[in-house]
């Protein structure tokens, strides 16, 4: 089970090469840092996203995570990007004396301040957001990816760490049931994988790479689960939403044979994704803890 860690059972040894920085955050400019890293404020009506509203979505310019959608974002005439709304989970609000701060939930990078009862929307919130805080990136560019590699907390870890990903999203593919609970996967009885979805900007890398360190980051040779996780929940699978994403896992795949390797990964087509449970969002960013069954090992000759 999750809970029971017997690292005698894992297929990567201590002596394996692990990446010691997990997170790697974007350089950002002095103005930049005096937003982000100093609490500052940028001068009203000279930011480039105070009159955009291109469709796509706003992430941080810190460490990518979606923020905000163009969707949620309105004209309030105040001098800075103004949303409604938020992605869930992305943002934390914090007092600031009289006023609340928001800060990008992964990186904790000030972006500004929410206020309420203004009236502009019917959501009566607005979200008052630096430009140089954020940075847009248009919905050509977004794209997703599913990956099913054992305990979703592991898998997360990892790809949630790849410049280039916008967000990422533990949860259930595969079965038939609707909306299951985590206690209802956990039977083994659903047909549910525990999986990640991510959102990636293909600006800053493309499915490959990604590919790449989900079979850098677990045994998938392990036909059971992963590590000491066992049953039909923690199979290894790549759930492609298009048969270019096929392509290439099936080309990784083979490459992994002719080295001798026989990899237990199953290619389905990408079904309906539920999200799971808050508490298994980012887990292992949120508890400060590192995976027990997923350790980076690069198993391609030219990484």
């Amino acid at each position: 089970m999750k809970y029971l860690i017997l690292l005698s059972l894992l297929f990567f040894s201590c002596t394996d090469t692990v990446k010691q920085t997990h997170l790697k955050y974007n350089e950002l400019t002095s103005a930049e840092a005096e937003i982000l890293l100093h609490k500052g404020t940028e001068k009203p009506f000279s930011g480039e996203y105070d009159k955009h509203y291109e469709e796509g979505d706003y992430a941080c310019r810190q460490c990518n995570t979606l923020l905000f959608s163009s969707s949620a974002k309105f004209d309030s005439n105040t001098g800075w990007p103004s949303f409604d709304d938020n992605f869930s989970g992305a943002i934390e609000i914090r007092d600031d004396f009289s006023r609340e701060e928001i800060v990008c939930s992964t990186c904790k990078g000030h972006l500004g301040h929410v206020f309420r009862g203004e009236g502009f929307t019917p959501k009566d919130t607005r979200h008052c957001v630096n430009s140089l805080a954020i940075k847009f990136v248009a919905k050509s560019h977004i794209k997703k990816a599913i990956f099913a590699s054992g305990c979703f907390w592991g898998t997360d870890y990892w790809l949630r760490s790849v410049q280039g990903v916008l967000d990422t999203k533990s949860g259930y593919i595969g079965g038939s049931e609707k909306n299951p609970s985590y206690e209802d996967v956990c039977t083994g009885t659903t047909g549910h994988y525990e999986a990640v979805e991510i959102t990636y900007d293909t600006n800053l890398v493309d499915y490959e790479t990604l590919a790449r360190m989900y079979f850098n980051t677990h045994n998938p040779e392990q036909a059971n689960g992963q590590g000491n996780d066992i049953g039909s929940q923690y199979l290894p699978a790549i759930f492609y939403l298009d048969e270019k994403q096929k392509s290439i896992a099936e080309s990784l795949l083979n490459n992994l044979r002719a080295k001798g390797l026989k990899p237990a990964t199953e290619l389905i087509p990408a079904s309906h994704f539920w999200p799971a449970e808050e508490y298994h969002q980012d887990y292992y960013l949120k508890n400060g803890k590192k995976p027990y069954c997923h350790f980076y090992r690069p198993l391609f000759d030219e990484e």
